[in-house]
């Protein structure tokens, strides 16, 4: 094998000589021809929940989640092509590239999307009943998600340009996946003690076990599980870099990359904050719950969160 990794090493590059009609698919950097059936499907699913994400984000107004699910849905698309490129030629420089680099960083998207909705969950249902501010959440995982784009993106971008064995691009992005597995398991954990102090005070009980917000919480967490086990497949996968054998793994990449982000981004269709929060009134981040039968000019409603003075109304962003 660490001849057939040298010589990997050694045709890799922009101006590799090598293709389908003059060299070995396994001396590729994927040591396979990536299955064009796979990623055309895998395509078309990222762009069927990006049209769904879209049109929830306009229906209901949630303009912070929309965009970070598009976000994440627009980059899975482009990591996608680049397979499709490297089905049409295994030894594409361009098309490696494009995959490792979108593929890997496209769920950071959608757990910035996650853990804006904490905030707002929070705020909506009990704040006082948190441990700490809801804008805390906001400070605390958003910046570490950034950092976990950063490393990903970078290691990514520099593991495509390294030789002579050297794998501190692989390195980088592995920190990032793992600091990623580590904020994912903060998060539910800080998710589920505030849900398990909501629900042990009692507030809001026929609320809570409304279809929607079952079907919210439950999209959320299912989310956070899919993308959990798909970091940790991939820290596993560069755990011996890009010529470790679960590295040349196709299977084992279309279902724990492919098949685990894809149903992770249809559950938050379920988990976006617009499914519960769309009949509350929301103040700069803050949401008053209205009785039922209220109208949104009622003032009846029981206030939830302090406002800011600005004496704006009706839906904002969530």
């Amino acid at each position: 094998m660490s001849s057939s990794n040298g010589r990997v090493q050694d045709i890799f590059g922009p101006n590799s000589p090598c293709s389908l009609n003059n060299c070995p698919v396994e001396w590729s950097m994927l040591g396979y021809r990536p299955s064009l059936a796979a990623n055309v499907v895998f395509l078309v699913l990222f762009a069927a929940v990006g049209a769904v994400h879209a049109y929830l984000g306009v229906r209901w107004r949630s303009w912070g989640f929309a965009a970070g699910m598009l976000l994440g849905c627009v980059t899975e698309i482009l990591g996608y092509v680049g397979r499709i490129m490297m089905w049409h030629n295994p030894f594409s420089y361009y098309g490696f590239m494009i995959q490792i680099i979108c593929l890997t960083i496209a769920p950071v998207f959608f757990t910035a999307s996650i853990y804006v909705t904490l905030s707002k969950t929070i705020v909506y249902f009990a704040p006082q009943l948190s441990r700490f501010k809801p804008q805390l959440f906001y400070w605390v995982f958003i910046p570490f998600d950034v950092v976990c784009l950063i490393l990903q993106a970078i290691g990514g971008a520099l593991s495509t340009t390294e030789r002579d064995g050297k794998r501190t691009g692989v390195d980088i992005s592995m920190a990032g996946l793992i600091l990623q597995v580590v904020v994912i398991v903060i998060f539910m954990a800080a998710y589920f003690d505030y849900m398990v102090r909501l629900a042990r005070s009692g507030r809001a009980r026929a609320e809570l076990t409304a279809w929607r917000s079952v079907a919210f919480f439950a999209g959320l967490v299912a989310a956070c599980v899919f993308i959990l086990t798909r970091c940790s497949f991939r820290v596993a996968e560069l755990k011996d870099g890009y010529t470790g054998e679960l590295f040349r793994e196709e299977v084992l990449f279309i279902v724990l990359e492919g098949v685990m982000v894809v149903i992770a981004s249809i559950a938050l269709m379920f988990g976006n904050p617009g499914l519960v929060f769309d009949k509350s009134t929301v103040k700069d981040g803050d949401a008053t719950r209205k009785k039922p039968g209220h109208s949104d000019s009622d003032e009846g409603g029981m206030a939830m969160g302090g406002y800011d003075g600005a004496g704006r109304s009706g839906k904002e962003r969530v």
